[in-house]
């Protein structure tokens, strides 16, 4: 596997969610979640959507080796939702028990107006699964602000 992580401090005021596209040329969802070979990773705010991760998968072959699915659900651990054009039920369960949504759209839909729509959905009205990840996430973040731990 290639993987490209690009940091850069984000402000943190604005609430932000990452999510995964299914892709191989960066511009459209155009592949199955099992057979993916790589994954587009987007920090998504209200004002912007940013690219901070690719990851690319070397062997893609459908040959029913699970070890690919938790791989890739690895990887996405810290996404909201991923987006592809199919995907199974055994990859469906991991995703969901990792609190990521899978989302399938029709081949060729384009990342930009998925970014724009989750753009607005996150200023207006998340859907569940984004409340519930953005709920989860300000948890996380309010124990990080806590007092610091005395011995």
């Amino acid at each position: 596997m290639r993987h490209l992580r690009l940091i850069e401090p984000t402000e943190a005021e604005e609430m932000k969610v990452k999510i995964a596209f299914a892709t191989n040329d960066r511009k459209a969802v155009n592949q199955h979640f099992g057979a993916a070979e790589s994954f587009a990773i987007y920090e998504v705010g209200t004002q912007e959507s940013r690219l901070i991760e690719v990851a690319e998968f070397i062997e893609t072959a459908m040959d029913g080796h699970e070890g690919k699915l938790a791989a890739k659900v690895e990887l996405l651990g810290d996404c909201a939702a991923v987006y592809c054009n199919a995907v199974g039920a055994s990859a469906i369960q991991q995703l969901l028990a990792k609190s990521i949504q899978p989302m399938r759209v029709d081949e060729g839909t384009a990342i930009e107006g998925l970014l724009a729509g989750l753009q607005k959905n996150l200023s207006e009205e998340p859907p569940v699964w984004m409340s519930k990840h953005l709920k989860k996430q300000s948890e996380a973040n309010r124990f990080d602000a806590d007092e610091e731990w005395q011995e």
